[in-house]
C-alpha cells in the first residue's frame, strides 16, 4: 500500500518537503499538503502590481548559498534566476543619506575607517578605542549582539549600522536578537580566541568585499517567488487543501491522525508521518499533546511583524542611483516629525527586469520593527500616506503612485533571541525521538529563503529515511 505523508503548512519549507518526499518516495505515494490560508507560498508571496510580477514577502535570496540554486535547476527554471543591477544601497542615519559602508560584517564595523561616513566623531573614537580595551570576557553561553556591541563599540554602532541591517531581515532590535544565531561568523572567531569586537568582523568580513568583480550577493525570480512555489507544487503534485487548518495531531500505534477543517464538521486524515512546516504558535499547539518540551521551546520564540507596500510610480519618475535606503530608528523628516519606513527598495533601479507593464517604476517600502507596534495600527491608506511622504522627503520623488498593494505579515518574522539556538536543538532532539515526524521552517535555521528550503528537504529526508527503513505497512485511506 502507497505511503500517505501530510505537509502541514504550504510555505516554502513545506514546498520543499513536499517535493523532495515526492522524488525520495516516488509517484505512488501519497502526499496532503495543507495550508490554513487561502494560498500556497508563504512569505513567498508574488502578486501583480502594474501588470508585473512583484514579490511582497521575501525580496530575494543569498546567491551564496546552494539552496534556491540547485533548486531551481533541479526544477528546470534556472534560467529564470536574475542578479540585481550591482546599484549599491545606502543608510539615512545621523540626520544624512550615505552609502552603506563596506567593510562590515552585518554592520559591526572591521575598522573604524570602514564606518567614518555614518557615524559622529565621538562614535568613531569608541570603535578605535574598541581594539584597546580588555579582551572581550568570553565563554561558550550566547549573548545580546546588542548589548555586546553597545559595551564595546558603543551606541551609535548598533543604533545607525546593525539595527537598520538587522531590522530589515528580522524586523527586530539588535538588544533582542542573539549572537550565535544571528551572527554565527562573529560568534566563530570569538571563539577562535579574537579578542576583540573589531577583531573578530576582521575576520568575519569576507576577503573579496572591494576587490574587483564579484558573484552577485543576492538572486531573484523573474516572475517572482510564485513561479518557485508553482514548479514545487507541479512536480510535487500533491493533494493540495488550502483554507484548511490543522485543529489536532494524535500520534496513533500505526501512525498519525489529524483533524483538520473548520468547526463543527472537521474531517479526519490518517497518515503514516506528518511534516510541519508551520509558524511557532501553531507548533506549539499541535505538538503539545505529542512533544510536550518542544512545543514549550517553540513557545519561547518570539515573533515581529511588518507591513510591506509595493508603489507603483509614473513612468517618467527618476528614483536615486541607488537599490535603495536603510533607515535608522529615530530618523526624522526636514519638518521634524519621524519617519516611518525603516527602508525603501528601488525595485527598478535594483532589479533591471522590474517596471510595470506601462514602464512604471516600481518601489517597496516597508514598515515595521520591534518596538514600533503601534504603526501597525495604522489603516492601509495611512501607512501610505506616510510612506509616500517619507519617500518624498528622502528622495524628492514626490509623484504619487499609479497603483499600490499592501500585504500585513502579522507575526511573520521569528526572533532569534539569546539562546534560540539551545531552544532549536531542544525541539529537534525531542522530535527526533518521535517515528514519523519531522519540523521544517524559519523558526528553526534561519529566516531566509535559502534556510527555509533546506529546513524541508531536511525534515522529508527524516521522513523518507523512517518510512523506508522501518519495514512497517502503510496506513490506509
Amino acid at each position: 500500500m502507497p505511503r500517505t505523508v501530510a505537509v502541514v503548512g504550504g510555505g516554502l519549507a513545506g514546498l520543499s518537503a513536499a517535493h523532495r518526499l515526492r522524488r525520495t518516495l516516488g509517484a505512488e505515494a501519497r502526499i496532503v499538503l495543507i495550508e490554513q490560508t487561502a494560498q500556497l507560498g508563504g512569505k513567498g508571496r508574488t502578486v501583480e502590481l502594474a501588470g508585473a510580477p512583484y514579490d511582497i514577502g521575501a525580496e530575494a535570496f543569498l546567491a551564496r548559498r546552494p539552496e534556491v540554486l540547485r533548486l531551481a535547476d533541479e526544477l528546470g527554471i534556472a534560467d529564470e534566476v536574475v542578479a540585481p543591477s550591482g546599484a549599491s544601497a545606502t543608510i539615512r542615519a545621523g540626520g544624512r543619506t550615505s552609502p552603506l559602508p563596506g567593510g562590515t560584517f552585518m554592520g559591526v564595523p572591521s575598522s573604524a575607517e570602514s564606518v567614518a561616513p555614518v557615524l559622529s566623531e565621538q562614535g568613531l573614537a569608541t570603535v578605535r578605542a574598541e581594539q584597546d580595551l580588555p579582551p572581550v570576557p568570553w565563554s561558550a553561553a550566547d549573548v545580546s549582539l546588542g548589548l555586546l556591541l553597545r559595551e564595546r563599540m558603543g551606541d551609535e554602532v548598533v543604533d545607525r549600522l546593525v539595527d537598520p541591517l538587522l531590522g530589515g531581515v528580522y524586523a527586530g532590535s539588535a538588544d533582542g536578537l542573539g549572537l550565535r544565531a544571528v551572527a554565527p561568523a562573529l560568534a566563530s572567531a570569538l571563539d577562535a580566541g579574537a579578542g576583540s569586537v573589531t577583531e573578530a568582523a576582521r575576520a568575519s568580513v569576507s576577503p573579496a568585499q572591494g576587490q574587483g568583480p564579484k558573484a552577485p550577493v543576492f538572486g531573484a525570480f523573474r516572475g517572482g517567488y510564485r513561479r518557485l512555489a508553482d514548479e514545487l507544487v507541479r512536480q510535487a503534485r500533491p493533494e493540495v487543501r488550502c483554507g484548511c487548518p490543522v485543529r489536532s495531531l494524535v500520534r496513533r500505534e500505526l501512525g498519525w491522525r489529524l483533524e483538520i477543517g473548520s468547526a463543527p464538521a472537521p474531517d479526519t486524515l490518517e497518515t503514516d508521518a506528518v511534516v510541519l512546516a508551520v509558524p511557532p504558535p501553531s507548533a506549539r499547539k499541535l505538538l503539545t499533546g505529542v512533544a510536550p518540551v518542544a512545543a514549550e521551546a517553540f513557545a519561547e520564540v518570539d515573533l515581529a511583524s511588518m507591513v510591506v507596500l509595493g508603489l507603483a510610480l509614473p513612468p517618467e519618475t527618476t528614483l536615486p542611483d541607488s537599490s535603495g535606503v536603510l533607515i535608522a530608528r529615530g530618523e526624522t523628516r526636514a519638518d521634524g516629525t519621524r519617519l516611518t519606513a525603516k527602508a525603501f527598495t528601488f525595485s527598478s533601479r535594483k532589479w533591471p527586469h522590474l517596471r510595470g507593464a506601462g514602464g512604471e517604476v516600481l518601489v517597496r517600502g516597508s514598515v515595521g520593527r520591534a518596538g514600533e507596534e503601534s504603526v501597525l495600527r495604522l489603516g492601509d491608506s495611512e501607512l501610505l500616506d506616510a510612506v509616500i511622504g517619507d519617500l518624498a522627503d528622502l528622495t524628492g520623488v514626490r509623484a504619487r503612485p499609479v497603483e499600490t498593494v499592501v500585504a500585513r505579515w502579522g507575526g511573520g518574522l521569528p526572533q532569534y533571541g539569546v539562546g534560540h539556538g539551545e531552544k532549536v536543538a531542544e525541539i529537534e532532539r525531542c522530535v527526533s525521538g518521535i517515528p514519523g515526524l519531522a519540523v521544517a521552517g524559519a523558526a528553526l535555521h534561519g529566516v531566509g529563503v535559502p534556510a527555509c528550503l533546506a529546513t524541508g528537504e531536511a525534515a522529508a529526508a527524516d521522513i523518507t529515511g523512517y518510512l523506508l527503513g522501518s519495514g512497517r505497512d502503510a496506513v490506509g485511506p
